[in-house]
């Protein structure tokens, strides 16, 4: 399956850059990788810049988002005395839905033409009002009725049907991006699921295989994955994330936003402890002076107010996966990664929610600078993974995403024409 990790795929791609930019709420990210050999990438440089002109995934401001890409990816060239002009970009605001259909083939030899054919039928099935395919990833063929057919290349039959997994964008945003991208002067080769990208880099194979849901927690947006048999099987995600804990602090205790940022990564918990009604802290307040004195409260008020964030927004995630009738799948597992997954005490909470076994997630890459290592940098690093598995592995969704009807090459024309 394409999004399995590596397994000594062919290639001749050594010496060849990649690079990626991890577009979020709070920090943009550029990393720069140099693939060594067919099944190694090292990276060779990294940017960090806070980020403006974004919200929720969303661009608010194309001039504050554009100077943030560009100073992160200048920072990255700077490391990797590099220059780089092409770039994968992650998406966290992506859903799905999963389509069947199927192609009469008369009972021919099945070749790449017909799976070609089918696959492009899929994506004009049922294709969302304002809505971009980023992704469309053949879960599981079958012929004449024979279910859980990987790879139908040279069997015989009479129907060929397949079941398509298509991760969907806002045009709109997409477009947006694209232009931020493109003033940079730089090409997207790419967009790419948060989703997708962070369950490359935080899972195992065993647990892509066995079902896993991936929660990427960011600053602005909670992504949702869901993997199971070596693929992406359900995607979504929720407007809500670690800022808006911040910004719960800060009405509360009438804190300006970056001290209750501070107050919230130092002293913040989802958990309270037995000591946290005698521990106290201090909270400067909106308009004093610096050396006005300050309030103080106990450790236990500052989870009281982070606590109802944390799990109303682990009960928006057990309702749309109801929803979407995907709570009962083969997935007893889950795996937390992003930077807003760090807060103490946040596993027990999602486990008293969804009542399955949490861990949390971080890059598995060997050779990461360790700037990016933490879990903040999970989509990242899968950004660099899904690229180097692009350039590596000649898979069928690979094929269907390099023609001209792929988002990027979309978006590309659409810029040409209208900038």
């Amino acid at each position: 399956m394409f999004f399995r990790k590596m397994r000594n795929p062919g290639s001749n791609s050594e010496s060849e850059l990649i690079a990626a930019i991890d577009i979020g709420t709070s920090k943009i990210c550029c990393t720069i990788a140099k693939v060594d050999s067919p099944d190694s990438i090292r990276v060779i440089g990294v940017g960090h810049q806070a980020s403006k002109g974004l919200k929720s995934g969303n661009v608010i401001d194309m001039q504050d988002a554009e100077l943030s890409i560009l100073n992160s990816v200048h920072l990255a060239e700077q490391m990797a005395k590099e220059t780089i002009r092409y770039v994968y970009v992650n998406i966290p605001n992506c859903y799905s839905q999963t389509v069947s259909v199927e192609l009469p083939i008369s009972g021919h030899s099945i070749d790449d033409v017909d799976v070609k054919k089918l696959l492009m039928m899929s994506r004009e099935a049922a294709q969302p009002l304002g809505q971009e395919p980023i992704h469309t990833i053949p879960t599981s063929y079958d012929i004449d009725g024979r279910r859980g057919i990987r790879d139908p290349r040279g069997m015989y039959g009479d129907a060929l049907g397949v079941n398509i997994h298509t991760i969907y964008s806002h045009t709109n945003n997409l477009r947006n991006l694209h232009t931020c991208i493109s003033r940079c002067h730089l090409t997207v080769k790419s967009f790419v699921s948060t989703s997708l990208a962070s369950g490359l880099s935080a899972l195992i194979d065993d647990e892509m295989d066995l079902g896993v849901i991936v929660v990427d927690m960011g600053a602005g947006t909670t992504t949702v994955g869901i993997f199971y048999e070596g693929n992406i099987t359900h995607t979504d995600y929720i407007p809500m994330g670690g800022n808006h804990v911040t910004s719960d602090i800060a009405r509360v205790l009438s804190t300006p936003l970056f001290q209750a940022e501070r107050i919230k990564t130092l002293h913040g918990s989802a958990i309270a402890a037995t000591t946290d009604e005698r521990e106290m802290i201090k909270v400067a307040q909106i308009g004093d002076a610096k050396d006005s004195p300050t309030n103080q409260i106990a450790k236990a008020d500052l989870v009281r107010i982070i606590r109802p964030r944390i799990e109303e927004n682990f009960e928006r995630i057990r309702s749309r996966l109801a929803k979407a009738g995907v709570d009962k799948k083969a997935c007893n597992r889950i795996v937390l990664t992003g930077g807003a997954s760090q807060l103490p005490g946040i596993q027990d909470v999602a486990n008293s929610i969804l009542d399955k076994p949490i861990r949390l997630g971080k890059p598995i890459m060997t050779s990461l600078h360790d700037s990016i290592t933490g879990p903040a940098f999970s989509a990242g690093v899968g950004l660099l993974q899904f690229a180097h598995l692009e350039k590596t592995e000649n898979m069928l969704s690979h094929q269907l995403s390099r023609t001209q009807n792929s988002v990027a090459d979309k978006l590309t024309n659409w810029f040409k024409d209208n900038i």
